[in-house]
C-alpha cells in the first residue's frame, strides 16, 4: 500500500538518491533542475531550505513510499495562501503507470482539506503529458484554461475541495 508522509530531514539520502536516478526520465516532461542540485552539498541546501519553507507554512511537502517503504514518489503543495496551493508532483519511472500518482494525488488532496484547510487546489501540465493529465481527472481535477510550462503548451487545472 502506498503511504504519503511529509517531508522531513532524514529523507535526504532517499530522495537524492531517487531524483539522481530519474533525472533523465523526469527531464523528458518537466525542465531539468541543474547538475548543482544533483550534487551531494547543493541538493542538502535545497533540502534545508524546502524544510525551511514548510516549516514557515508556505508550502507542504510529500513523499510517496511503496509498501517496502522504498521512496517511489513526491506529491508537493506550493504557495499556500488564502486556502488555495498549487499541486505538483512526480512519480519515477520504475513506478510510473502503475497508478502510483494517481493514489498519491488522492491522499494529499485529502489531507489538504482536513489537515491543511485548504479550500481548492490548482495544477499545471503540459499538453503532452497525457498521463499527467489523466492523473488529474482522476482526482477531480478540472480544466480550465491553456498556458505555458516552461515555454510549452500546457493546461491549467483547478479542483475545489470537499467540504470547502
Amino acid at each position: 500500500m502506498l503511504r504519503i508522509e511529509p517531508l522531513r530531514s532524514d529523507h535526504a539520502d532517499a530522495l537524492l538518491a531517487f531524483e539522481r536516478e530519474n533525472r533523465a526520465y523526469f527531464a523528458r516532461s518537466v525542465p531539468d533542475r541543474g547538475d548543482v542540485y544533483f550534487t551531494a552539498a547543493g541538493f542538502a541546501e535545497r533540502h534545508r531550505a524546502l524544510l525551511a519553507e514548510q516549516h514557515a507554512g508556505v508550502c507542504r511537502f510529500h513523499v510517496a513510499l511503496d509498501e517496502e517503504g522504498s521512496l517511489v514518489g513526491r506529491v508537493n503543495l506550493v504557495d499556500l495562501a488564502d486556502g488555495r496551493a498549487e499541486l505538483g508532483y512526480r512519480v519515477g519511472e520504475q513506478a510510473a503507470g502503475r497508478g502510483v500518482a494517481t493514489a498519491a494525488v488522492a491522499q494529499v488532496c485529502r489531507l489538504a482539506a482536513t489537515d491543511y484547510g485548504l479550500t481548492s487546489l490548482t495544477a499545471v501540465t503540459t499538453l503532452d503529458n497525457t498521463a499527467s493529465m489523466t492523473v488529474l481527472a482522476r482526482n477531480g481535477f478540472t480544466r480550465v484554461e491553456d498556458t505555458t510550462v516552461a515555454g510549452r503548451p500546457g493546461i491549467r487545472y483547478v479542483r475545489r475541495l470537499l467540504g470547502h
